[in-house]
């Protein structure tokens, strides 16, 4: 090889792998500082660094000059839902905003549920195409080891598996408390058999959302299981929830819905039963959602700042490139909006 030749040459994660004979996650552990590495391995990955170079092109690449001036947006999603859902395209705008301010690309990667989710996006993510990444929409049943990729990642929402060494930084919202929240308003004024319609449990958001709840109907002395259904934060499954709550307890007058969307399909369910809301049953969601405000009638619910969120996200990420912070954990406030619907 030539010197010139020798000069353009700019070993990758995935080379320092192979000449130290360790998979790619393995040398990103060694990079990241994790101790989960036999002394041997990490020998074997620090001498390929060095042999290669690599050690000084990371640096480099941490240097204004050598960074992409972009930032990746993993949404774990079936492409439907990321653009039906109206919870992406907010932490999205949240992102954009905060990237269009210091003059960044946004990448969107979607993490689609196939057996092989992971390979495509992590080959991107170590590839040198981006400076750091956001994910969002993480369910327990799909661990993505994005943290082991050699490039800062926060999370959107509190991951299901927080058990990295080192620590993961993430943005959340305070789940517990708005759910506890409104389902302590349900029971205040008056209402006697106050359901809930859950999120998904691989997800922390619907975890937490549900936790609230039993919080709050256990101090009120009112725990009962069969007052809990399960849903996947989407309009038809709220829908099917409410119907299958009906029809299990036909004496249920009030719900609480982990979702605004959720809370929209039991509206439906409502109706299609002949129940009035709120003078029959009542109902309270969680997001504050637009349509929150134009549903019949206008919805009761807990606003979460998703907005807010993306660029808290953002803004965490671009710290942890620049390496001016440690990772951390920020929870943001909720609040209930009162409308017409309890």
């Amino acid at each position: 090889m030539s010197s010139a030749e020798s000069s353009e040459f700019r070993p990758t994660l995935a080379d320092v792998a192979r000449a130290a004979g360790v998979s790619t996650a393995t040398a990103s552990r060694v990079l990241n500082g994790f101790p989960r590495v036999s002394p041997q391995r990490r020998r074997q990955v620090e001498s390929a660094m060095l042999a290669l170079g690599y050690a000084r092109q990371r640096a480099a690449r941490g240097s204004a000059a050598g960074r992409t001036g972009s930032i990746a947006l993993v949404v774990c999603e079936e492409v439907l839902r990321m653009f039906t859902d109206p919870y992406f395209p907010r932490i999205a705008a949240g992102v954009g905003k905060e990237l269009a301010a210091v003059d960044l690309q946004l990448v969107l990667l979607t993490v689609p549920s196939t057996e092989n989710y992971q390979a495509p996006v992590q080959r991107y993510l170590e590839g040198g195409h981006v400076d750091g990444a956001l994910v969002v929409g993480m369910h327990g049943r799909r661990p993505l080891d994005l943290d082991w990729l050699g490039i800062p990642v926060v999370f959107g929402g509190r991951p299901v598996h927080e058990g990295t060494p080192g620590g993961l930084s993430y943005v959340d919202v305070d789940n517990r408390g708005g759910a506890r929240l409104a389902t302590q308003r349900l029971i205040d004024s008056g209402r006697q058999t106050v359901a809930t319609i859950a999120g998904p449990q691989d997800m922390t958001a619907g975890v937490d959302r549900l936790h609230g709840y039993r919080q709050a109907v256990l101090r009120a002395g009112r725990p009962d299981p069969g007052l809990v259904v399960f849903g996947d934060f989407g309009q038809a499954s709220g829908e099917h929830a409410m119907a299958r709550l009906l029809d299990r307890r036909p004496d249920v007058d009030a719900v609480f819905a982990a979702s605004d969307m959720m809370a929209v399909g039991a509206l439906r369910a409502l109706r299609r039963a002949g129940r009035q809301v709120p003078g029959d049953v009542a109902v309270i969601g969680f997001d504050d959602l637009p349509i929150s405000r134009w549903t019949d009638p206008p919805l009761t619910t807990v606003r979460q700042p998703v907005e807010e969120m993306g660029a808290r996200m953002t803004g965490e990420l671009l710290a942890l490139i620049d390496g001016s912070v440690p990772r951390r954990c920020t929870v943001l406030d909720t609040e209930l909006v009162l409308r017409k619907s309890d």
